[in-house]
Formats: structure tokens, sequence, C-alpha cells
């Protein structure tokens, strides 16, 4: 649930995880037998959406009497949480055809996920992006790092065991660091060739072993625009599923403003004052557009340049 006034996109899950109910196998199956259960669906990533009266789109929820039929058993099952009392189910669908031309006629449409998180209600985005990240975790490690055996599902798709060599694999989560580098009244934002024309963006990378946050973010700096970190504060935290990464959101106070792209991560970069970030917010800047608003850095120059 929401522990903060502000929540990022894709944070903010509804549901009692019942995390100490997952290994008892009778109550899952009784839960997920149960008529008033809901089961949302994933096809090669993209969730089963249906139009909202209010406007956007909503999880489309199958019968659980016919997600039991697709699903064939527990390996491609996954139990999410209980909504109240209710328990919210998930089932990974992997054929070739679009199952919403098929067995899922009717029922709705499968979305890119992406392309529709800011016209999903908040907690739907949340739930669906725990799917997707489970599902792309088990799609990845259907064979036992250990020793190379197939494993199979247990605690309602929350863990894998090896059957030959009894080991256990859990869902891994990659942590990102991403930071609003600042000296002053300016930010430093960078871009990337690839990215759509005059978009900038804050600068990232991922944590390494023996690593802490703040370190991460200082070495980040260095590497991608040779700023010196002098203090870190955090912000905020954003799921990300693409496929399983949690986004550490950032700002940075640094020494130097002499800043050089390393033409690797990055091809350019660039310092903007609080005036010009909040003209880019509001889409007035003509050389420069901030991310989308689903993306966490979004939210980390939104922050600094309200600030002043």
């Amino acid at each position: 649930m929401p522990l903060d006034a502000f929540t990022n996109t894709f944070a903010g899950n509804p549901l009692d995880r019942a995390s100490d109910r997952r290994s008892s196998a009778a109550w899952v199956a009784e839960r997920l037998a149960g008529e008033n259960t809901l089961v949302l669906a994933i096809w090669n990533g993209k969730p089963l959406v249906e139009d909202a009266k209010s406007g956007g789109v909503q999880i489309a929820y199958l019968p659980p009497a016919l997600a039991r039929e697709l699903s064939g058993g527990p390996e491609r099952l996954l139990f999410m949480g209980l909504w109240q009392d209710i328990a919210v189910f998930a089932i990974d669908l992997e054929d070739e055809r679009d199952p919403a031309d098929g067995p899922l006629r009717g029922l709705g449409r499968f979305e890119d996920l992406r392309m529709i998180a800011l016209t999903l209600p908040g907690p739907d985005a949340g739930i669906l992006a725990t799917a997707k990240s489970m599902f792309e975790w088990r799609r990845r490690h259907l064979f036992c790092a250990a020793c190379g055996q197939p494993s199979r599902v247990a605690e309602a798709g929350w863990k894998r065991i090896c059957p030959s060599c009894k080991a256990e694999h859990f869902p891994r989560t990659d942590p990102v660091v991403i930071m609003l580098a600042v000296k002053g009244e300016r930010c430093l934002l960078g871009r990337q060739k690839v990215w759509p024309k005059h978009m900038y963006s804050a600068l990232a990378g991922f944590l390494e072993p023996g690593e802490s946050i703040e370190e991460a973010c200082a070495r980040e700096l260095f590497e991608e625009a040779a700023l010196h970190t002098r203090s870190v504060r955090y912000h905020s935290t954003q799921p990300w599923p693409y496929p399983s990464s949690l986004m550490i959101g950032l700002i940075a106070e640094v020494e130097n403003d002499d800043a050089v792209a390393d033409q690797n991560e990055l091809d350019e970069v660039r310092w903007f004052t609080r005036e010009e970030t909040r003209a880019m917010l509001r889409g007035e800047l003509k050389d420069a557009n901030n991310p989308s608003r689903m993306a966490i850095a979004a939210q980390l120059i939104k922050a600094w340049a309200e600030e002043g």
C-alpha cells in the first residue's frame, strides 16, 4: 500500500500479498477455486485490459474457472494476494496467437503496459507491474542456475525449486540509482541519440556488488559526466518491470560544473537553470523536453524545480 503522499507509477500495489500463506498449497488451491476469485491475464508481457467507465483503461479479470482451465496447472499461475477477502491471481499466457481473438474473445484486449500505464488507475498499474516482473523472472529461470536441470514452481509462483539438486531460487530485483545532479540553481540532464528528439533525462546506472546507494550515485555521475558528488539525498523509488528493476530516485549535490558526456552511456549533457526546468515541465522550452511523467526521472526534475 502507499506509504507516502507521493507514489510513482507502478508503485502502490494495494494488495495484501499474504506471503505467509503461499507455502500452504491447500489454502492457495482453495482460494483459486473460489467463485469470487479474480484472475488477471498477461500474454507475452502484455496485460488484458478493458475500457473504464471513468475513462482510460482498467484490468480485465477472467472468470476463475476459465483461468484454471487455461493454466493447465500451477506452473503459469501466480497468487498475487488479497483484495480485502478476495483472492487475486495472475495467469501467464504464451500462445503464439492473441488469446483475445480466441478463448478470451469479448473479455478485453492485450495492451503494452508501458503505453497504457498513465491511463490505468494507480493501483492497477502497481498490480500489473508486479505480475509482469514475476512472469519475466519465471521465463528466465525455468532451469536451475546451480546444476542446469529443469526447476519447478513452488509457493504459489514466488519460488522455484530444483528437484535434482534441491536448490531454491527466488525472484530478483535489480537496484538502479537514478539521480538528478544539481549545483546551485542548475541541474544536469543528459541524453542519448536513440531517445526522442530534444528529450533529456536524469543520469542512471545499476548498483554493483558491495556498493552503497550513495557510492553508486557518485560513481555513475563521475563515469558518465565527470562530476564529483558532495552529498546525496533520497527522493522516492519506482518499481520498473523491464524486466524487474527498482529505480532509486536521488538528488545529488555536486562540486564541479565542468560536466563532460562519456560518449558511451550519454552523447550529451546539459545544465538547466531552475527556471528552464520549470519551462520544460510546462512544455515551453523549445529545444528540450522532459521524460514522460510515468518515469521517476520526471518526478525528480519536478521536485527540484518546485523547491526554489
